[in-house]
């Protein structure tokens, strides 16, 4: 076993994939519907500038020589979406620690749009052909409803480019008042995509951070193991 790991990480090492500019473009997508009011958005939006510097964050995005290409936004109704953040190279701490503060002082774009989920996946799909060239591509989608404007995610996912692009989900479970009781089997159903794709959920939008913090985490380091692993592993 230790002899084909051995084997696998030198044929893996030797790939021309490993001659990408970077590991991972990651898109991570905010929602600001209107369920979401100005307390909320502010959880929200400083969680994430918070989880971005967390000391175990910061570790993950440095596991690797190779670097991890950052964007930001923010999305509510069909046509509305802003870019917070454009695509940029985390290669110092210096430049993660510039990033989150922006998107901490950043402020709203809308407050007063319903729930596009279809249009802001498509809106990603369409920022990811602006990546850098990266090994791997993964979009984030945080939320606390479903989609009630335009078209849904199994839209998107058919008419947009999604073939090398993994779409995980956060769920911020804080909607019990709209009775989005289903909102986390809605996300696994409708939201997931890609090999490996995950839900996170957030009890609250003050549990968004930690929540958002252990996400992160999670597909930073991933990506060190799932290099390794054989097509057909379990």
């Amino acid at each position: 076993m230790i002899r084909w790991l051995g084997a696998l990480g030198l044929a893996v090492t030797g790939s021309p994939l490993w001659a990408e500019t970077c590991r991972l473009a990651l898109a991570l997508a905010m929602d600001i519907s209107t369920s979401v009011d100005a307390t909320e958005d502010a959880l929200q939006r400083q969680g994430l500038a918070n989880a971005l510097i967390a000391p175990e964050v910061q570790e993950a995005f440095f596991l690797s020589p190779q670097p991890v290409a950052l964007a930001v936004y923010e999305w509510s109704g069909s046509f509305n979406q802003t870019l917070l953040l454009d695509w940029t190279i985390i290669d110092t701490r210096a430049n993660l620690i510039s990033a989150a503060h922006r998107i901490g002082t950043s402020k709203r774009s809308e407050d007063e749009f319903p729930t596009a989920m279809g249009h802001a996946l498509a809106f990603g799909a369409t920022l990811m052909e602006s990546a850098p060239n990266c090994l791997f591509q993964t979009i984030d989608i945080s939320g606390d409803g479903k989609n009630n404007d335009g078209y849904g995610p199994q839209i998107a996912y058919k008419h947009f480019p999604f073939e090398n692009t993994t779409v995980n989900g956060l769920v911020i479970n804080a909607a019990d008042f709209e009775g989005e009781i289903d909102l986390i089997p809605f996300f696994q159903k409708n939201v997931l995509h890609g090999p490996g794709a995950f839900l996170e959920i957030a009890a609250g939008f003050e549990d968004f951070e930690r929540a958002m913090r252990r996400k992160l985490e999670r597909e930073l380091k991933g990506l060190e193991l799932s290099a390794l692993q054989p097509d057909n592993a379990k």
